[in-house]
């Protein structure tokens, strides 16, 4: 996941609106297939999406936060925030936009949330629908569901981490992005970055919120869900983002996210 930051930049554009878009009811679906490094560029819509796919991993950034998220999550995107999208593997995008009488029914913040079994063929039911949705038909009924199913939803602080805008945590943050498995401690990660470990260890509660260990935990989670969703086997994903024992893996995994590993691995 990418939480090594960026530049600063105007506003994104606001993109030519999609029918499903700007439809005059409360939600509607919206169903595209993109194919493996597609990338959205930096966006924002005027109605709050919530982005889910039922195959590949979207990694998703903003501002604030970079987000990774595989089949059986979603993220919530607020009106009008900007961000951008980058597909890896094939993804099947099931999507929702939200009036905002209808966004009422989500968290005030960008959040991964769960997606229940209902929720997931809720999504599929509205996304089957033409934008302009009989009032009539059953589609109010399916968007009223899907409105108490968001409002249940868990959410999942573990798959977004926060953008880094210290130019040392950044090259630590690009380093451990590229090798999430690596071992080297905090006092090796100052020498590598040119700071002390003290400095490194307020440096990093100032812009996170969380030690070194525990920043480092959740992006190693977040990189291995993105690895189980394209089929990696969980021991692999295990060793791969740095747990030497499948057991221990799996337990954090569970604490994390709610699911085990294998449960991912099945989308």
């Amino acid at each position: 996941m990418s939480a090594s930051g960026h530049s600063r930049v105007a506003p994104p554009p606001r993109p030519s609106a999609l029918p499903e878009e700007a439809a005059d009811r409360p939600l509607t679906g919206y169903a595209h297939d993109y194919a493996q490094g597609h990338a959205t560029g930096r966006h924002r819509h005027d109605r709050a999406q919530l982005l889910y796919a039922t195959q590949g991993v979207m990694r998703i950034e903003t501002d604030a936060a970079a987000f990774v998220v595989p089949p059986g999550r979603a993220l919530w995107v607020p009106a009008r925030l900007p961000h951008g999208v980058t597909m890896q593997g094939t993804v099947a995008m099931r999507a929702l936009f939200l009036r905002a009488d209808a966004a009422a029914s989500g968290p005030a913040a960008t959040t991964v949330m769960a997606v229940s079994p209902l929720l997931r063929e809720l999504i599929l039911a509205a996304c089957a629908e033409p934008a302009e949705w009989d009032p009539a038909g059953r589609a109010p009924h399916v968007a009223a569901l899907i409105l108490d199913e968001i409002a249940r939803a868990a959410p999942l602080s573990w798959l977004g981490l926060p953008v880094l805008r210290d130019a040392r945590l950044r090259r630590l943050a690009t380093a451990l992005e590229a090798d999430p498995g690596s071992d080297l401690t905090l006092e090796r990660w100052a020498e590598r970055c040119g700071a002390s470990p003290r400095t490194l260890t307020r440096l990093f509660r100032r812009e996170t919120g969380m030690s070194f260990g525990r920043w480092r935990q959740a992006l190693r989670l977040a990189e291995a869900a993105a690895l189980l969703a394209q089929g990696v086997p969980p021991a692999r994903a295990a060793a791969a983002v740095g747990y030497a024992s499948a057991q221990a893996f799996g337990a954090a995994f569970r604490a994390a996210l709610g699911v085990t590993p294998g449960a991912l691995a099945g989308g």
